[in-house]
C-alpha cells in the first residue's frame, strides 16, 4: 500500500511538472507570436488564457491562429483549443453601428476600464465578441476596443447593408437635440454631436424625421443637419476646411480618449478636425505619425524653427515625443497638433488651444516646440492606405 502512495505521489507530481513544462512553452510561444504578428493591441485582438491543464487562445487575425498552430507543443498534458474572432456565439450580429450621440471604447469590457477612443452616432463597426455587457468592436479607423452593448445596435450582414445603403441626415451644429416630434418643446429622444449620422425617413415642418439604428425615431431642426450624401460627395478638403472645423474646438476640453466636441484627446482632436471634413486617419499620434507625407522640421534631431516656417504648411500634423524632455531621441510619439501656418499651430493640451513654435511669440509654448520629432502632411496623401474619404470606405457604403 506504501509503495502504491509513493508510485501516486510520485506520478502526480510528474505530471504537474509536465503541464507547468507545457504551460511554460505555451507563454514563451505566445510571447514571440504577438511580438512578430500582433504587436499593436490597438489593430489585433490577442488574447490567450490557462486554467487547469486548457490553453485556449483567441484572436482576429487568421495569420495569428495558423501561425500557432505551427509552433505550439504537438504533444503534452495541455489541451489546446483557438477561436478565430469574430465568435459563432454572435449568431451573425457581427455588424454594428453607433446608437448614442457620442459612445465610449475602453481597453477592457468594464465601465471603470481606461478609455480609449470614442464613437459617434452612426460610426458602422465590426463586432467580434460579447463579454459580459460589452463588445469588441472594431472601428472605420481599425482601432479595437471595447463598448457598452447599450451604444451600440448589433446588425446582420442584411440588416446593416440596408442601414447602408439608406438615405441619411448628418448633424452639423455643435450641439442639439432629436425631439419626439416636430417641435422644440417637445420630448427629447437625445442629444446630438456634430457629425452624427442618422438615417431620413422625411420631412415636417423645418424638421428632418430621422431614424436611429435602434429605430427610436426623432425630428431635427433643418438648419442643424445636412444631406449626408451631399456631405460625404464633397471634393477633398483644403488646408482652410480643416482649420475652419478645428478652430470650433477652441476651449473644449482635453479628454483622454475623446473625439467628440464633448472632449478630445490630442489625436482626437486631430482625427475629428479630419472626419468632419470626410476623411478619416488613424486614431492615435503614433500612428497618424506612419502615414502621409513626411516634412523636414528638424536639425541635428533639435526643431529647426526656419525650416518649420519654410517647409510647414497649413493642415499639416506636427509630432511631439515627451521623452525628448530627458535627452532621449527616437522616443515614442506621445502628442500631435495641425499646423496653422506662421509658426502657429491649434493642439488638445489642456484644452484646444492655439499656440506657437516660435520663441518670442507671446502663444509660445516650448514645453511642446522643444519636443518636436516630425510632421506629416495628410492632404497630399488621401486615398493611400489608412487616410480613407469616408466614400471610399466600405463600412460606409458605396455613395459614389
Amino acid at each position: 500500500m506504501k509503495q502504491f502512495s509513493l508510485f501516486f505521489i510520485f506520478s502526480f507530481f510528474a505530471i504537474t511538472l509536465n503541464a507547468q513544462s507545457d504551460t511554460a512553452t505555451y507563454r514563451a510561444i505566445a510571447t514571440q507570436i504577438q511580438k512578430k504578428f500582433a504587436p499593436d493591441m490597438r489593430d489585433i485582438y490577442f488574447n490567450i488564457r490557462f486554467k487547469g491543464d486548457s490553453v485556449k487562445l483567441e484572436s482576429t487575425s487568421e495569420i495569428v491562429i495558423k501561425e500557432f498552430e505551427k509552433a505550439r507543443p504537438k504533444e503534452g498534458t495541455n489541451k489546446f483549443s483557438s477561436t478565430l474572432l469574430p465568435a459563432k456565439s454572435l449568431n451573425g450580429l457581427i455588424y454594428g453601428v453607433a446608437n448614442i450621440s457620442v459612445g465610449n471604447n475602453r481597453s477592457n469590457p468594464q465601465h471603470g476600464a481606461e478609455l480609449m477612443t470614442q464613437m459617434l452616432l452612426g460610426t458602422p463597426v465590426q463586432v467580434f465578441k460579447k463579454q459580459g455587457g460589452f463588445y469588441l468592436v472594431k472601428t472605420p479607423d481599425n482601432y479595437l476596443a471595447w463598448t457598452d452593448g447599450g451604444a451600440l445596435k448589433l446588425m446582420d450582414e442584411q440588416t446593416f447593408k440596408v442601414w447602408q445603403a439608406s438615405e441619411k441626415v448628418i448633424f452639423q451644429a455643435d450641439y442639439g437635440h432629436a425631439f419626439s416630434k416636430a417641435d422644440e418643446n417637445s420630448l427629447r429622444v437625445s442629444d446630438l454631436v456634430k457629425g452624427n449620422i442618422l438615417q431620413f425617413l422625411g420631412q415636417e415642418k423645418g424638421y428632418y424625421k430621422v431614424c436611429f439604428p435602434d429605430q427610436r425615431i426623432g425630428y431635427i431642426q433643418k438648419s442643424l443637419a445636412a444631406s449626408y450624401q451631399n456631405w460625404v460627395k464633397k471634393p477633398n478638403p483644403k488646408a482652410s476646411a480643416i482649420l475652419s472645423e478645428a478652430i470650433t474646438l477652441l476651449g473644449v476640453p482635453y479628454l483622454w480618449g475623446g473625439t467628440s466636441i464633448k472632449g478630445v484627446d490630442c489625436s482626437g482632436f486631430t482625427k475629428t478636425a479630419y472626419f468632419l471634413n470626410g476623411i478619416i486617419i488613424p486614431r492615435d499620434a503614433s500612428q497618424q505619425a506612419l502615414v502621409g507625407d513626411a516634412i523636414d522640421v528638424l536639425e541635428n534631431d533639435s526643431i529647426s524653427v526656419s525650416k518649420c516656417l519654410k517647409n510647414l504648411q497649413p493642415g499639416d500634423l506636427l509630432f511631439f515625443s515627451a521623452a525628448k524632455r530627458k535627452g532621449i531621441n527616437g522616443g515614442r510619439v506621445s502628442h500631435t497638433a495641425i499646423y496653422m501656418g506662421e509658426g502657429e499651430f491649434i493642439q488638445s493640451a489642456g484644452m484646444v488651444k492655439i499656440s506657437s513654435l516660435i520663441p518670442n511669440k507671446t502663444n509660445y509654448d516650448g514645453g511642446q516646440a522643444t519636443t518636436l520629432v516630425g510632421a506629416r502632411r495628410i492632404l497630399t496623401a488621401i486615398g493611400r492606405p489608412q487616410i480613407t474619404r469616408v466614400d471610399h470606405h466600405n463600412w460606409y457604403g458605396e455613395n459614389e
